[in-house]
């Protein structure tokens, strides 16, 4: 491949992206450079509004636009007595695929587990505000059925000790070791019907 810097920057950063890897990255580039009216200059172009326009909410942590606020935690034309703790954004997007769930959404961007991640970054903190603050009734911890995922969920708990809510979890149908953005709408559908009620916080 010739010596080119543009390119070699951009594989670097295209084989970050899950599933992609150095060769991937390369056919991409080339397709991207093949089509210049076509598809490089919308997508850099669709880049460039997305990072100045799209950003993480700080509160709720789901995606919001700059413009225009948070549908989710600034919600005023639907309330809910729900609220759905995932691990992802990606994790949020397949269950409301699924229309299985209706309720507010809290995005905790990782678990207590991960490397690097420290527990002050999961959004912990706020989700105990907007429980309290929006008189929530349920908590559905969607976490993961992993070690990391587990962990989390118990800190959730935990958090919310004193706070008069109701705490849920995802159970039958989730598989040990299974992440909710790999799973199909059935298994979404029977882990969020059967989900386990993990005790009330009053006292």
């Amino acid at each position: 491949m010739q010596d080119i810097n543009e390119i070699e920057e951009l594989v670097k950063l295209i084989s970050k992206l899950p599933g992609l890897g150095p060769k991937s990255a390369k056919r991409i580039i080339l397709k991207l450079i093949s089509n210049r009216e076509e598809i490089l200059k919308p997508t850099a172009n669709a880049l460039g509004k997305l990072f100045k326009n799209v950003s993480r909410c700080h509160f709720c942590g789901t995606l919001k636009s700059n413009t225009e606020g948070c549908n989710n935690c600034e919600n005023t034309t639907q309330k809910f007595n729900k609220i759905c703790i995932v691990e992802t954004i990606g994790d949020q997007w397949s269950i409301e695929n699924s229309n299985i769930y209706k309720g507010y959404f809290h995005i905790l961007g990782g678990t207590v587990s991960s490397a690097g991640q420290r527990k002050e970054d999961l959004l912990i903190n706020s989700l105990v505000e907007r429980v309290k603050r929006d008189k929530i009734e349920e908590v559905i911890i969607a976490t993961s059925a992993t070690v990391e995922g587990m962990t989390t969920a118990y800190y959730i708990k935990d958090s919310l000790k004193g706070v008069n809510v109701k705490v849920s979890k995802l159970a039958h149908g989730l598989p040990v070791g299974g992440e909710i953005e790999n799973l199909d709408d059935g298994t979404l559908f029977s882990a969020f019907k059967n989900r386990n009620g993990v005790g009330n916080n009053a006292d």
